[in-house]
């Protein structure tokens, strides 16, 4: 037996996260219970540069290398922007002949059914690029039309003539026969070699053709400029060092491998937000706040996710690029496992303006990184959050960003009063705080809107808020959304981030292969649940090889005759009669639950089959304590000038620094927390500590009699 006596301890791991934002880049570096967090203007021409740039930055001061960091995390918008900027590739359809107009005829229905100048959302792929291929195949995967390939091998001649970039493939009933797609791939692979190539069979093998070619369509549309990105990032940090390839968060809160961002990038899109409401269900489990409300606001956007029972609700959809921001089904679907969550437009960048009815409108569009807000002092004109922020004397100038943005109020404060003031017959601090109230009630307005969405009310929520901007607004919020305690994670400012690193390494597949149950081909499921389970778990191991893996396996079923499905749990084991016939029983429970009863005699069937792999648990959370009680009065740090809405006067208020405060001292506000990431407002009637981990709890001691108010106003009514 070896002698073990001399080996040297193991070094602790060194975990880093980026989170590449429209405005700013965030790093996080963990060793053991040190943390090191980094905030850039992301360099959106080139997003590799900030990131490798804040990596060396953290690196250099923990005095650790490249060959040291043991795993690299990353989350971007990059996708995301480019869909809804429409700065993706020169992107080409090829489908079924006959249907290349679906994208345009989506599901026939009208998102505002009495609007008469109502504008649909547009293609990502124009009509002249679309084009239709001979081939015929049925919904049971029989070929009816063999595929013209000497068709093909002129499409690809022309695609090169037309200097197109990426091309979408999405045949009809390609989930059940993916055979002539994968043939299409092949052909455009030999007569036009440069092509990015993606199939609907292996990006959404799924049915409904219009969301799988929408979802086909905008993952081509981003891929060259998705995974150009990771494969410079990549190689730039292996030529630094690094050991190990980065891996990515997927939009459904699951971290993969950097050749599932490559392959399919539109898995992506949501990855940031993704991390974030991971963040808050880890603050929620430590907190024991059961139904929290994340809370997400940073340079370019906010982002609002319901967490109840510590778990986020998971969508197998969203839309992006919304034409009208609250109505479902103006914007364009992607068909992925994605967190349930609402996004908007309204950041510390989101621009303010008079709108022709010469009231002040904030957002959606942003003043991004470049030039960004009129106080960054790099050519930006346009007022924004920011400015209103830095005008009202809510953020310390010096402190913005880690330091790596001297704000500027005076260019702030000129560009107000010129493109808002002037306007309104305000004052530039009026204007200002017109601004901050404006923003957050459309915050408060999407997550109404969401809540009634989910059939959940927000008041029975604990708020917690991360990210840039979201600690100088979340105690307005939650007071307009009746919610009584907010909490402010250590490291809010670049709270995404840290979400990856607690994010599980994990990876799902959806297949449709439909099934009647009454006469269910018992081997063909198991055959095709064996091949789910077989890429599923190919992916997960090239991320954790030696690791246990654990499965999760679901059934969208609905009753024959029925257009829609729900989602029915499938126990590990072979599919036997038995399995079908607990199906059938955890189905007819399972939409009694939903509706109220069942239909016995009509047959269930099965349309879409999932498994998801994840290696090993999820991480210990450790328990969080947050005291009760007066406390002991916290010491100001010092003072700060700042203007009063209520008394429309300046005031001189206390600001504190967040790393000094203990659990067992209190403060009152209005006051100011100050960290290097973000700063906390604490409004009037609130009363702020930290708790046992670090995290800011902000308790709204008028919480009690606004309820009182309220039920009487409710008494009178009645």
């Amino acid at each position: 037996m070896p002698d073990t006596s001399l080996q040297k301890p193991q070094a602790p791991p060194v975990r880093v996260a980026v989170d590449v934002g429209g405005t700013f880049t965030d790093i996080v570096l963990e060793r053991d219970e040190q943390r090191w967090s980094a905030k850039l203007l992301t360099t959106p021409d080139t997003p590799e540069t900030a990131v490798l740039q804040g990596i060396e930055e953290l690196l250099g001061v923990a005095g650790l290398g490249w060959p040291d960091v043991s795993l690299l995390i990353l989350g971007t918008t990059l996708a995301t922007n480019a869909l809804i900027e429409r700065k993706g590739a020169r992107t080409a359809l090829l489908t079924t002949a006959g249907f290349r107009d679906l994208v345009e005829i989506g599901l026939e229905d009208r998102f505002a059914q009495y609007d008469i100048f109502l504008d649909k959302p547009q293609p990502l792929v124009p009509r002249p690029w679309r084009y239709g291929v001979t081939e015929r195949v049925d919904a049971r995967g029989q070929v009816l039309t063999p595929l013209d390939e000497s068709q093909v091998i002129a499409l690809a001649h022309e695609l090169l003539a037309e200097r197109i970039e990426s091309v979408a493939v999405c045949l009809l009933h390609s989930y059940a026969h993916p055979a002539h797609e994968r043939r299409i791939r092949e052909l455009l692979e030999l007569h036009a070699p440069g092509l990015w190539v993606s199939l609907s069979s292996d990006v959404c093998a799924e049915i409904r053709e219009y969301p799988r070619l929408s979802t086909v369509s905008a993952n081509a549309y981003v891929q060259p400029q998705v995974s150009g990105y990771l494969r410079r990032l990549n190689d730039a940090a292996r030529a630094r060092g690094l050991r190990g390839e980065p891996f990515l968060m997927t939009s459904g809160g699951a971290i993969a491998t950097l050749q599932t961002g490559v392959e399919e990038p539109v898995r992506l899109v949501e990855s940031g937000p993704a991390g974030g409401a991971i963040l808050a269900q880890h603050v929620a489990e430590q907190t024991g706040a059961a139904h929290a409300l994340s809370f997400d606001m940073g340079g370019t956007t906010a982002k609002i996710c319901y967490i109840d029972d510590f778990e986020p609700q998971i969508s197998r959809s969203f839309e992006f690029g919304r034409v009208h921001r609250h109505l479902k089904g103006s914007g364009l679907p992607i068909r992925i496992p994605v967190i349930e969550m609402v996004e908007i437009g309204a950041g510390g960048g989101s621009i303010a303006r008079v709108n022709h009815l010469g009231v002040v409108q904030v957002g959606p569009d942003s003043a991004g990184s470049l030039p960004g807000p009129a106080a960054y002092g790099n050519g930006g004109e346009l007022p924004t959050v920011t400015d209103a922020h830095a005008t009202l004397g809510t953020v310390t100038p010096e402190r913005f960003a880690v330091g790596k943005v001297s704000l500027q109020p005076e260019l702030a404060q000129r560009a107000i009063q010129a493109h808002l003031a002037e306007g309104t017959g305000l004052d530039a601090p009026q204007a200002a705080q017109a601004i901050i109230d404006i923003v957050t009630e459309n915050m408060a307005n999407a997550a109404r809107v969401h809540a009634s969405e989910l059939g959940k009310a927000a008041e029975e929520h604990t708020l917690i808020a991360f990210g840039g901007a979201a600690p100088l607004h979340a105690a307005a919020l939650a007071r307009k959304l009746g919610i009584d305690r907010v909490i402010i994670p250590e490291s809010a400012g670049v709270g995404s981030a840290v979400g990856f690193l607690w994010a599980p390494i994990a990876y799902q597949a959806v297949r449709s292969f439909h099934q009647r149950l009454d006469g269910i081909d018992h081997a063909g499921v198991q055959r095709m649940l064996d091949e789910l389970s077989a890429s599923v778990d190919a992916v997960v191991r090239r991320a954790a090889p030696d690791t246990r893996l654990t499965h999760k396996r679901v059934v969208y079923m609905r009753y024959s005759g029925q257009g829609h499905e729900i989602a029915v749990d499938l126990p590990d084991g072979p599919f036997d009669a038995a399995a079908s016939a607990a199906l059938n029983a955890a189905f007819a429970q399972r939409y009694a639950q939903l509706y109220g009863r069942s239909l016995p005699h009509v047959a269930p069937e099965a349309v879409s089959w999932s498994v998801a792999a994840q290696a090993g648990g999820r991480r210990a959370r450790p328990q969080d304590h947050i005291a009760t009680g007066p406390g002991t009065a916290a010491r100001a740090a010092g003072t700060r000038v700042v203007y009063d809405a209520a008394q429309a006067r300046w005031i001189d208020i206390p600001y504190y620094e967040r790393q000094s405060l203990d659990p067992e001292q209190t403060l009152t506000g209005p006051a100011l927390v100050v960290e290097d990431e973000t700063t906390t407002y604490v409004p009037s009637g609130f009363l702020a500590r930290r708790s046992r981990l670090g995290s800011l709890v902000l308790d709204d001691t008028h919480a009690p009699q606004r309820r009182q108010a309220d039920a009487a106003n409710k008494d009178h009514a009645s």
